[in-house]
């Protein structure tokens, strides 16, 4: 990691709000690579839920690691799967205490083989109703369907949560800002062609900003194109301090205070 971000005992601490260990190109190397992430300054991980699969095994990670939290929930690209059962099942992990959110929902009009726009909207509407019923915030998958997430999200002014992987312009983040929601930054915010998430990085306030990976996806400069994994957040955090003109230690103790706000860590 670079010198100018280091912290406390020479590491940048950092907590991962969005990641999927469960993912199986950790199939391999999944044990140690949860061992160097304790040992390297990593706080915390919201390890979440795409289908029902890894929703259960981000639950079982969160039960085996005391720094691993979980979300569960049905991502767009599988709302075909979100059945009555699959509603119920849900709900009673969400009973887990190492249970934080609901996630990843949303809508991804990107893919064309992913299920029809109503499939998908009605998933997104399902499980916000659930998130609602149960007093726990969100995590929201957004993909060239800013208009749609828009409107179901005022549907449930009572619900808060996070836009993951924010790929919306600064209007679309400052209506989202408006609501209570948390932007999410990933890897992204290092890419050349990346204006535009740059100027949303200018405009959402320190306190509204949370840092992930997305792991294995999404890694950032350097490392763009290989399996990302939670340690790289701290070039993550170091363009956002440089963005923001901060420090870099700013940036980190203020992003683990954000999502633990939202996600009711103590």
């Amino acid at each position: 990691m670079d010198d100018n971000i280091k912290l406390t005992d020479g590491k940048i601490n950092i907590f991962d709000a969005h990641a999927h260990y469960d993912d199986e190109q950790f199939d391999e190397d999944r044990q140690s690579i949860i061992n160097e992430l304790r040992q390297n300054g990593i706080k915390g991980v919201l390890n979440c839920g795409a289908s029902i699969e890894g929703t259960r095994a981000s639950v079982e990670l969160a039960n085996k690691h005391d720094f691993f939290y979980a979300a569960v929930g049905i991502h767009p690209e599988h709302a075909d799967q979100l059945t009555a059962e699959v509603i119920i099942e849900l709900k009673e992990l969400a009973k887990n205490t190492k249970v934080k959110a609901i996630g990843e929902i949303g809508l991804d009009y990107y893919y064309e083989e992913n299920p029809a726009r109503e499939i998908q909207k009605n998933a997104f509407i399902k499980q916000m109703e659930l998130a609602r019923e149960l007093n726990l915030p969100v995590i929201i998958h957004d993909r060239d369907a800013h208009g749609d997430t828009l409107d179901i999200i005022k549907m449930f002014p009572e619900v808060r949560g996070e836009i993951h992987c924010f790929s919306g312009s600064v209007e679309f983040a400052r209506e989202c800002l408006k609501l209570g929601y948390y932007i999410g930054f990933t890897g992204v915010v290092t890419f050349k062609n990346a204006k535009k998430v740059l100027d949303v990085v200018k405009e959402v306030p320190l306190d509204k900003i949370l840092v992930e990976t997305d792991c294995p996806y999404m890694a950032p400069v350097p490392f763009r194109g290989k399996r990302n994994r939670s340690e790289y957040i701290a070039h993550i955090i170091n363009k956002i301090a440089e963005i923001k003109g901060i420090s870099s230690e700013e940036v980190s103790c203020k992003t683990i205070l954000n999502i633990k706000r939202l996600l009711n860590i103590g």
